[in-house]
């Protein structure tokens, strides 16, 4: 009988893809079922990656894109997915407003803006799409998602009617917030915030606080930057008639999540959930005799909201053996046995350093999905 597998991992980061997980994963399973019937699902948490990932999954394309960075001088090229069989798109914001796209000595969540995430978004209207996925982890902002909002048409006056600057350290100048050439397409979408942050706006568990000094903010720019985003809220609540100051999530990517809530119709949603449900992973294990999941690293971590635990609560539900792989494997990962995880490998052959480790990704996650494909084989 031919066997059918779902291979759902994450990426390895900073070694491979998940789309190139899962072809290392395929070429070690051929070896030992060539007929086997392999379905390939590349996952993603709604972090780094998520565009991708489902891009792949679906057949579907990319529309490349030049924008502004987090930066107001800078100019980037990235891209949005546009998903195979639906009139849905896939944003990622660091590529737009992340953290990585700033060299370290320059990360100033004073004037980093979330402009270029809003260009984005004004991207996949321009497509024609019905319903937007937004990831929105790893920034380098601070603004409240004003500057996406920017991006998109609202405009943020001080007393004398002129445009504050760009940047979450000038929220403390907006007067009120002129809504009347906003982008109207944006409330016919639906759309959907990939995030597990539980942040509120402000406060000592707020955006600023906790995340600011990560993104390069010192000690008194918190202070300013959390008063700023206090003022920020009462005019949304005053001028949009929305109460976004202490919702879970608003605070994520330095309040873009209360952005995105004040000037949008957007819905929190686990990223694993979101993804998921965009590929229609429940359907293709449901179908499957086994299931390969896995990430560079696994621990009890993993169980809050990481890809695999998804996979593996999805797989315990039909009562599919899910068998994991990792490049380490660390603390607490047996949590994982009670979540419908059947098994966890790592796949290192011999001691070896970061760096080899990481070239290596391919080969060692090949031998390992052939020697698991071997012990499946057994009568």
């Amino acid at each position: 009988m031919v066997k059918k597998f779902v291979l759902a991992p994450d990426s390895f980061k900073e070694s491979m893809s998940a789309n190139e997980v899962c072809q290392a994963m395929t070429r070690g399973i051929l070896k030992v079922f060539p007929d086997a019937e392999i379905v390939s699902a590349p996952m993603a948490d709604g972090g780094e990656g998520t565009t991708d990932s489902l891009v792949n999954a679906t057949a579907g394309q990319k529309i490349k894109v030049t924008i502004r960075g987090p930066l107001e001088s800078q100019r980037i090229e990235t891209y949005i997915g546009l998903l195979g069989s639906s009139k849905t798109a896939v944003i990622e914001m660091a590529k737009a407003s992340g953290i990585e796209l700033i060299s370290k000595e320059f990360r100033n969540p004073m004037i980093t803006s979330t402009f270029g995430t809003g260009e984005l978004i004004s991207a996949a209207l321009d497509q024609g799409v019905e319903k937007i996925i937004l990831g929105i982890g790893g920034s380098a902002t601070n603004d409240g998602g004003s500057g996406m909002a920017r991006a998109l048409g609202a405009r943020f006056l001080d007393a004398k009617g002129k445009n504050i600057p760009f940047g979450g350290g000038a929220l403390g100048q907006v007067d009120h917030i002129d809504m009347s050439q906003f982008d109207q397409r944006v409330q016919k979408v639906k759309i959907l915030i990939a995030s597990d942050v539980t942040n509120p706006l402000c406060g000592e568990n707020g955006a600023s606080v906790v995340f600011g000094p990560q993104k390069g903010a010192t000690d008194e720019m918190v202070k300013q930057l959390d008063q700023n985003l206090s003022h920020f809220a009462d005019l949304v609540l005053r001028d949009l008639g929305k109460n976004v100051r202490n919702i879970e999530g608003a605070g994520a990517a330095g309040g873009l999540g209360a952005g995105l809530l004040a000037f949008t119709n957007a819905k929190m949603k686990r990223g694993i959930d979101i993804v998921t449900d965009a590929i229609d992973l429940e359907q293709k294990i449901a179908a499957s005799d086994y299931v390969l999941t896995g990430e560079g690293g696994m621990d009890f971590q993993t169980k809050f909201g990481k890809a695999p635990y998804g996979v593996s609560k999805i797989a315990q539900k039909y009562g599919k053996p899910c068998i994991a792989m990792a490049g380490y494997i660390g603390k607490g990962v047996d949590v994982l046995y009670d979540e419908g995880m059947t098994a966890i490998f790592g796949i290192q052959s011999k001691a070896n350093d970061l760096e080899m480790a990481m070239k290596e990704g391919a080969i060692n996650v090949e031998r390992t999905s052939e020697n698991i494909a071997r012990l499946l084989a057994i009568k």
